[in-house]
């Protein structure tokens, strides 16, 4: 089971969201127990040694990645999510895409100051989202110690615009 290919349940999806996009699917990968255990034991395993206290998870897909990397690695989770979806006072932190801009929020107080904090997110591909988080955590008073992704987009060049560790679970070239 440790040698499993864990790219053989990745599901590419041609034109979605739209033409020209080539789209890798975790949920195919999530609907195989076996697969899903080696490949959560797996980022485990890579983020262990950054010792992190807290986990932020990227809204949506990083939820799933986050949560069971918590639990195997004893740490907290934080949800850094759109704008409305926290109760509460927030902090925020808005950021350009390719094709327009967003912004992130963490509830204020979510991370104690120089808490060890690694993101999670089931893709890199640019690198805005993951390089807006970062800024947002640290806003948030935040020592983050690396990053864990699912997948890496490696022709997209995204890891050029993170400042920490990037641990990828599996990179594609195109």
């Amino acid at each position: 089971m440790n040698d499993i290919d864990l790219k053989q349940y990745i599901e590419s999806i041609p034109d979605f969201p739209k033409p020209g996009i080539l789209f890798y699917d975790i949920g195919s990968l999530m609907r195989n127990a076996d697969a899903w255990q080696m490949a959560t034991a797996r980022m485990a395993h890579a983020v262990a040694p950054w010792q992190p206290d807290q986990l932020a998870a990227i809204e949506s897909r990083g939820f799933l990645t986050a949560a069971p990397l918590a639990t195997r690695l004893g740490a907290g989770i934080v949800m850094l999510r759109k704008p409305g979806k926290l109760p509460g006072e927030t902090i925020s932190h808005s950021y350009d895409l390719e094709y327009g801009s967003d912004t992130l929020h963490i509830q204020k107080g979510a991370i104690k100051p120089g808490q060890r904090v690694v993101v999670t997110d089931d893709m890199l591909a640019t690198g805005g989202t993951l390089a807006a988080s970062i800024a947002l955590l640290r806003k948030a008073g935040a020592n983050v110690v690396g990053a864990s992704v699912m997948m890496e987009l490696t022709a997209l060049r995204g890891r050029e615009k993170i400042d920490v560790p990037v641990h990828s679970l599996l990179s594609y070239e195109d």
